[in-house]
């Protein structure tokens, strides 16, 4: 099948449903181009303001739980790559868009079961946090015949619902990457304290940032910081952020029950 060039789609796509078109808006293309402006101006004046270049951060947009078909309308408003949670959804969406060169991401945790189903198609893995894990990606990797950029989450929150090795565990677990040469490790990744008090929330990327540069002193490839969210990533990105995840800030709330968390997606009171 032939690839849909964005700039040819369709502005709007019949085959979205009303429940689509209540959440997303009648016209998803035009929302979509517009929140990501935003979100890229809102980079950009937190690179300037900590003395960064815009090159130096990449935008990682986070599609949980947009449809397939509202993806579409992503893809016409210029955004090509995906990260999903869920490895179970991001495959159901890639046979439905396979017609669409997308690179996918996978930014959440990956039971040793839905190993093989990674190894096939993902760019990059966000959240390598054992040992165990890494063996099983390695082998399928070479079954398949494919590399895997990796970064490795750590629980810079200490909270037990959060997935990521303890911080003191980093550096013997990196130590031992290079026994799996099928993964490429490109740097570190968490998940900061769900706060609005980003005085609360800035320590957790300072904590990656210092692991990073202790990690990075033994192994120079592993330079990347993943971190920050819709919410938070411009702090993220005054604490040195390669890459930051943003979902809502882009696709609006979601219907979920920590949907209304961001700031800008809370209901008063």
């Amino acid at each position: 099948m032939d690839q849909l060039d964005p700039s040819n789609a369709p502005p709007s796509d019949t085959s979205l449903s009303a429940a689509d078109i209540e959440r997303f808006g009648p016209d998803p293309v035009g929302s979509f181009r517009a929140n990501l402006a935003a979100v890229e101006e809102r980079i950009a004046r937190a690179c300037a303001r900590a003395g960064r270049e815009r090159t130096s951060v990449r935008l990682l947009p986070i599609t949980k739980t947009v449809p397939a078909q509202v993806l579409r309308c992503a893809f016409a408003a210029g955004i090509t790559a995906f990260g999903e949670n869920k490895i179970q959804e991001a495959m159901g969406k890639r046979e439905a868009l396979g017609d669409l060169a997308i690179d996918w991401s996978i930014v959440g945790h990956l039971q040793s079961n839905k190993v093989k189903y990674l190894s096939r198609f993902a760019r990059e893995f966000h959240a390598l946090d054992s040992l165990k894990l890494a063996e099983l990606l390695d082998r399928q990797l070479e079954r398949v015949g494919r590399s895997l950029d990796v970064y490795v989450q750590v629980n810079t929150s200490n909270e037990d619902s959060k997935f990521g090795l303890p911080p003191d565990a980093l550096l013997p677990f990196v130590d031992r990457l290079g026994e799996f040469p099928r993964l490429k490790p490109r740097g570190l990744m968490t998940l900061a304290l769900f706060s609005s008090e980003m005085a609360r929330v800035r320590p957790c990327f300072a904590l990656l940032r210092r692991l990073r540069d202790e990690a990075a002193a033994r192994h120079p490839g592993l330079t990347g910081l993943s971190m920050g969210m819709t919410g938070d990533f411009e702090e993220a990105i005054a604490e040195g952020a390669t890459v930051v995840r943003v979902g809502q800030a882009i696709f609006g709330k979601r219907p979920t029950p920590d949907g209304h968390y961001w700031p800008g997606f809370a209901k008063a009171g």
